[in-house]
């Protein structure tokens, strides 16, 4: 097969004294530029069957049945070629994948990804930048570095933010509570947690979230050595946001009983309710007891593309840091996600240098490292490239369209449950997330969890809607997490019937 620029070329094979094109035909085969086209023409056609033929969200396979077709899998075997390979994945992923980019999927906060972003994926894979140096991605560095300092923009910092991509939210919030841990603990106690560990009085400190804040904030303060016990959850209102006079109490008791708070995270957001905290008020405060404000804003920064509901987000630019998943309110593939500080000089503490990869005499204005800025990963995809196709092609303002679509769903979709009497709405919701249950008149109250969860099984094992659902106050309740622009009113209620339709079935 003749060779092309894909493969290593054939001047410098020629020039090596140990290599021999004509020894290893095999290994230069595969970066001819025939495997590659064959390669990626498979790959684009069945992605393509994927998007065209997919009729529901899920195919209804019970892992049971999933799982004894891969007990046939030798992984020891190579199958013969592109077309065994592509048909065997089909099989096993593709046919049974969930199918996020249609209107019935509405369950979790898995977005449709746009077409410029699956463009860019195809130069990051295909070209494999790492961006932990310049001279690693050179481009690379100055798109991700511009990126952050438009995405800060958008926050309503100034010139001194910074960043860094990150893997998704929970890294990014791990980031903001260390952040919070280390810079305390120095201006406080003189003391560095990078050097010397935690200080005896650690099992002291208090971080302070909403009852309804994400899992990972209580993952992160156990790995940074604090426990969860010092995850301190405040009250909620009637929305499920956080009260802004329980928190000042939480805050009040805490210091009472000798305890240290350090940092208030505040949700932009909440993934069971859509629902924003009041960042100005706890911005207030977070500054009236000197502690580190960090927003999760995984979910709630698509508000910042659209300026008819930026509102719901003012107070954001009051934050010490703020974490952005671009790959949910933005619609990029997994993974691309960001972490926000608004002074730069407070990811200082996270540089750690190595003499082969970012020496400490390298002037790194002059040859900037987003290594520097990373705290657990060295080798790091490009996803910001993804980002950068979006915005290009896209811009801010449609990005910010699709936003308001979803969001003016979701109000419409509250009407629609909140006016059925089959039906029992749990609250409103900010952005597109709504909880209730199936509640008919003929069904007692005692029964309700048993119905819902029933609709919920048969729906899924159905493929035809996939929900989510959760637990509030010890009930059950489904929830439609309206993600999708292209859900329509229609979608709604024939999602609605389905759960009628389905429900039936429990009387039977």
């Amino acid at each position: 097969m003749e060779n092309s620029t894909l493969r290593i070329s054939q001047q410098a094979a020629n020039q090596s004294d140990d290599r021999d094109v004509n020894l290893y035909p095999d290994i230069f085969s595969q970066y001819s530029a025939d495997a590659y086209n064959k390669a990626i023409d498979q790959a684009k056609t069945l992605v393509l069957q994927f998007l065209r033929k997919q009729t529901k969200p899920f195919s209804g396979i019970t892992p049971a049945a999933l799982g004894q077709q891969f007990q046939h899998v030798d992984l020891n075997v190579p199958l013969a070629n592109y077309d065994s390979l592509f048909a065997e994945v089909d099989r096993l992923y593709v046919s049974h994948a969930t199918a996020f980019h249609l209107p019935h999927y509405i369950a979790h906060l898995n977005c449709p990804v746009v077409i410029p972003a699956l463009a860019a994926e195809l130069l990051i894979s295909a070209i494999n930048s790492s961006q932990d140096t310049y001279d690693q991605s050179a481009g690379g560095t100055l798109m991700e570095r511009r990126l952050i300092e438009w995405t800060a923009n958008q926050i309503g910092f100034g010139k001194e933010a910074d960043g860094v991509f990150t893997a998704g939210g929970s890294q990014s919030n791990l980031m903001g509570l260390l952040l919070a841990r280390d810079h305390f603990t120095l201006k406080r106690y003189g003391h560095s947690i990078k050097l010397d560990g935690n200080p005896m009085v650690a099992h002291r400190f208090r971080v302070f979230v909403s009852e309804k804040a994400h899992f990972s904030n209580q993952k992160n303060a156990w790995l940074l050595g604090l426990g969860e016990q010092a995850v301190v959850e405040v009250a909620t209102d009637t929305r499920f946001r956080m009260r802004l006079d329980a928190l000042d109490k939480a805050i009040q008791a805490e210091l009472a009983m000798g305890n240290i708070p350090i940092a208030v995270v505040a949700t932009a957001g909440t993934t069971d309710f859509g629902n924003v905290d009041p960042l100005e008020g706890i911005a207030q405060l977070a500054q009236q007891y000197s502690i580190w404000m960090h927003v999760d804003a995984a979910y709630g920064c698509g508000l910042l593309l659209t300026d008819q509901y930026r509102h719901l987000i003012n107070g954001i630019e009051l934050a010490h840091s703020v974490t952005i998943d671009y790959h949910k309110s933005f619609f990029q593939p997994i993974s691309s996600s960001a972490f926000i500080v608004r002074e730069k000089e407070r990811l200082q503490i996270i540089k750690h240098h190595a003499d082969y990869l970012n020496p400490a005499e390298q002037d790194y204005e002059e040859y900037p490292a987003q290594i520097n800025k990373s705290i657990t990963q060295s080798t790091r995809r490009f996803d910001a490239l993804k980002l950068w196709f979006t915005l290009r092609l896209m811009g801010r303002a449609k990005l910010g369209e699709y936003m308001e679509a979803i969001i003016d769903t979701a109000q419409r979709a509250a009407q629609y449950i909140g006016s059925d009497s089959d039906f029992e709405l749990l609250c409103e919701s900010d952005i597109s997330i709504l909880v209730f249950r199936y509640a008919p008149a003929q069904v007692q109250e005692a029964q309700y969890c048993a119905l819902n969860q029933y609709v919920k099984k048969k729906l899924f094992h159905a493929g035809e809607v996939l929900v989510a659902s959760t637990k509030v106050q010890g009930k059950f309740y489904l929830k439609f997490t309206i993600f999708n622009p292209l859900t329509t009113n229609s979608d709604i209620r024939d999602m609605l019937n389905k759960i009628k339709s389905y429900g039936a079935g429990f009387f039977q």
